[in-house]
């Protein structure tokens, strides 16, 4: 089993799904989060996700969106925003199912974009 992807181990796209659904839930409720997210086109936002989190999973498949720094460009995103950003998909992978190994996985990726997300 130890050779599966986390993608494989977490139940594949449907549990993606889920996690990316309760994620987008959490940041869209927290005052701090919602101002950057106020013209965002949701469901293109949550299927980028979706791809990103399966593609960081070892899923089959290919994050086709923006660089992390390109993407985030200009948004102003602070430490704190990012903070909280990183707490939710943790909490939302934790609520999901995801083993603790496997949150750990997907975090340190999240956590090594840091630089490129947050503005100085």
């Amino acid at each position: 089993m130890a050779s599966q992807s986390i993608f494989e181990r977490i139940g594949g796209r449907d549990a993606v799904d889920a996690v990316v659904s309760d994620f987008y839930d959490r940041v869209l409720d927290d005052p701090v989060l919602d101002p950057y997210f106020e013209a965002t086109d949701m469901d293109q936002l949550r299927s980028h996700q979706a791809q990103f989190i399966s593609a960081v999973a070892g899923g089959p498949v290919d994050y086709d969106g923006d660089d992390m720094q390109t993407a985030h460009e200009g948004m102003g995103i602070t430490e704190e925003a990012f903070a909280n950003v990183a707490t939710h998909l943790e909490a939302a992978l934790r609520e999901n199912g995801v083993p603790d190994d496997d949150v750990e996985a997907i975090l340190t990726e999240v956590v090594a974009m840091e630089d490129d997300i947050v503005e100085a």
